[in-house]
């Protein structure tokens, strides 16, 4: 049929034909296009990503420039931290001094007239509690240091002042003294006493203050041992007692009464000591630890013997029951006197001399006269004066 033999459009054609490039449709133009565009904006990434490779690689220096510029980069970072550091620190600073100075309290340094005026409130503080010190009895002075402990301090602290002032200090002749007997053999003459069986130095010290006596000598000691044969070594042990404990070495005590068995001691001491009005009740408890041949020692300022030498001390303490040994006269500020106990045998010997020179018993009179004497008037108030301090 050759009405329908239209060209390009027969069944039986074996090709077909497809129109030109030119006659595409519009949305195939479109999609050419999406798709030119996407390679365009392609190429432009590559191009770009190539260039600025490209400048990289042209900026990379060589191994010498890097070496030489690494030690510049980390010398500029180590700058960087320590300005910041320093920073941190400075700012830190003033605010760390803000904290110091709100928690501790400011000192301001005193004038020399506020100083002055201080070294006069202390003095005087210290006038009185020695003061008070002496003129009550031993069990008062306790009470009232057990009430006030500050007062011991203050006290202790004002006396040391004082002692800073003397040409010697009696602590400072005490050890010395130990230091020179302990050469000899223990109960030698000349030696120290010690006791019968163990020849162990035993010292007790009366109102020791700050225990300085006991601290000189345990340190003599162990030096002296270290150095000395097994032979020459000395026992020793030291028992002080005050009013308050100021450091392990005391023992709190009234020393008219101190924890000790009758007869445990060899040394006795006082040093500046015989306080309060009642202190010959302190000679007799010294009597009462000394073993036989052991020893009192003394010191005692020189204002306070009314007769300005001591003997009627002496006399008094010959009454407790001591000998009296020797008296050392030559500080300025004060005497020292040596007594020591003596054993049953020397007392028997003496009480029968006495019978046969009939002094027995003017010497038993003269005991109870003083006794009588102390229970009317207190012996701190005749036979050793108040070491009172003057007013300024």
């Amino acid at each position: 049929m050759a009405l329908f033999n239209v060209e390009g459009w027969s069944i039986k054609t074996k090709t077909v034909a497809f129109d030109n490039k030119t006659n595409k449709s519009s949305k195939d133009k479109k999609k050419n296009n999406r798709k030119n565009g996407k390679l365009t904006r392609e190429q432009k990434l590559k191009e770009e990503t190539e260039a600025e490779l490209k400048e990289q690689v042209e900026d990379i220096p060589s191994e010498g420039s890097v070496a030489k510029d690494i030690p510049k980069k980390n010398q500029e970072k180590s700058d960087q931290n320590e300005t910041s550091k320093k920073r941190t620190h400075d700012e830190e600073a003033p605010l760390m001094q803000v904290k110091e100075n709100i928690e501790k309290p400011t000192k301001k340094q005193l004038t020399p007239l506020q100083q002055k005026m201080m070294a006069k409130l202390t003095g005087s503080r210290f006038r009185w509690i020695n003061e008070q010190l002496y003129t009550i009895s031993s069990d008062e002075a306790l009470k009232l240091i057990k009430e006030q402990p500050q007062l011991f301090d203050e006290y202790h602290d004002g006396f040391r002042s004082q002692v800073q002032a003397w040409p010697e200090n009696p602590v400072d002749v005490f050890v010395d003294q130990i230091r020179y007997r302990c050469m000899k053999p223990v109960n030698a003459p000349g030696g120290l006493p010690g006791l019968k069986d163990s020849k162990e130095i035993v010292i007790a010290d009366m109102g020791c203050g700050e225990a300085q006596l006991a601290l000189e000598i345990n340190n003599f000691f162990k030096n002296y041992n270290k150095k000395a044969k097994k032979y020459l070594k000395r026992r020793h042990k030291v028992h002080s007692f005050d009013l308050k404990k100021a450091n392990e070495r005391i023992t709190v005590a009234d020393i008219r009464n101190v924890p000790l068995p009758d007869e445990s001691c060899t040394i006795v001491v006082f040093c500046l000591a015989l306080m309060g009005t009642n202190f010959l009740d302190f000679i007799k408890e010294a009597y009462r630890i000394l073993a036989p041949r052991g020893e009192l020692w003394i010191a005692e300022i020189k204002s306070r013997f009314s007769d300005g030498k001591g003997n009627e001390f002496v006399d008094a303490l010959k009454l407790m029951g001591f000998f009296h040994k020797k008296t050392f006269d030559e500080n300025k500020m004060f005497t020292r006197f040596e007594f020591f106990k003596p054993p049953a045998e020397i007392i028997e010997e003496r009480r029968q001399k006495l019978e046969r020179r009939q002094k027995f018993i003017e010497v038993e009179t003269e005991k109870e006269e003083l006794e009588k004497k102390r229970r009317k008037i207190a012996e701190g108030k005749w036979l050793l004066k108040p070491c009172i301090y003057k007013r300024r």
